[in-house]
């Protein structure tokens, strides 16, 4: 059997990281939402096969078990009473490295497709709970939408649409590592943020609420590595963005407009500074075309 399934890119707009577990890995406050830059992910199954074969439209991706779209499909396959190979094609529009969760929206993906083809009628809460051993970002991206996210990834409580507007995205040519911005962190020394502030402020379609209590703790770190994140913000500023700030771990930053003209504006006085610049609006499901 083949299946396609979207998978939608993501944003933080708003990032804390209170405390770490026992085990050392953070816990998370974060309002992530969805947007209409996308990877496909095309998914056939092979009978009476065992082999997980990944293949992409880029160099820069491994296709073996690091590829974390092949880890998805190795989870649900050992749910299986009977052996069924899986071939993956992904055709990549999210940037690499670029703290938008393409790897995990790509793993997130094929997890859907196979609860469906293999009809294991998990439900999304099932599905995001074991995603999480895969990277803390999966779990989102089975739901991509907006949501306030908790725990180590996996607690995701939708939240809404959030209020009209665009969203202009640059990733600077640098590129960042997670795990390596991750040990940096001393809770103790962060810019915590007024996450519930941002929720409250989504449920009320409250756009200047949302603007003024949006924030990412982790940005002054990866700025050290990353001069360029502070330079893109400040331009996305001077053009007449409503906010901007980095997502996830960076180094991409994004900047938000209620107006499209405006935000066409930011865009194309971008281009000349940054080569990957985005236009997009952000997905309040996965059907939102």
């Amino acid at each position: 059997m083949e299946i396609s399934e979207k998978a939608p890119a993501k944003l933080n707009l708003s990032l804390d990281t209170p405390f770490r577990h026992q085990d050392g890995e953070p816990e998370w406050r974060m309002v992530m939402t969805a947007i209409d830059l996308s990877d496909y992910v095309h998914i056939k199954t092979i009978p009476n096969s065992k082999e997980i074969t990944v293949q992409t439209n880029t160099g820069f991706l491994p296709c073996d078990q690091r590829n974390l779209a092949y880890q998805a499909a190795k989870l649900l396959q050992s749910k299986l009473d009977k052996p069924e190979g899986v071939e993956i094609e992904i055709d990549k529009h999210i940037p690499v490295s670029a703290g938008m969760g393409g790897g995990s929206a790509d793993a997130a993906a094929v997890l859907r497709g196979l609860n469906k083809i293999w009809n294991l009628n998990m439900s999304r809460e099932e599905l995001a709970k074991l995603a999480l051993t895969i990277d803390s970002d999966v779990p989102f991206c089975v739901y991509s939408e907006p949501a306030l996210v908790t725990g180590r990834g996996e607690k995701i409580t939708p939240i809404g649409p959030l209020p009209p507007m665009w969203l202009v995205i640059a990733k600077p040519q640098a590129s960042v590592s997670t795990p390596t911005i991750l040990r940096q962190i001393h809770e103790q020394h962060l810019n915590h943020q007024e996450v519930q502030n941002v929720v409250s402020a989504i449920k009320q379609q409250n756009f200047d609420k949302m603007c003024r209590h949006m924030g990412n703790a982790l940005e002054p770190i990866t700025m050290k590595k990353c001069p360029d994140i502070i330079k893109i913000k400040d331009k996305m500023l001077q053009f007449g963005a409503d906010a901007a700030q980095m997502s996830g771990s960076g180094p991409t930053v994004f900047g938000i407009s209620q107006k499209k003209s405006r935000a066409t504006h930011i865009y194309n006085s971008l281009r000349g500074f940054c080569k990957e610049v985005y236009l997009v609006r952000a997905l309040d499901s996965l059907t939102t075309k």
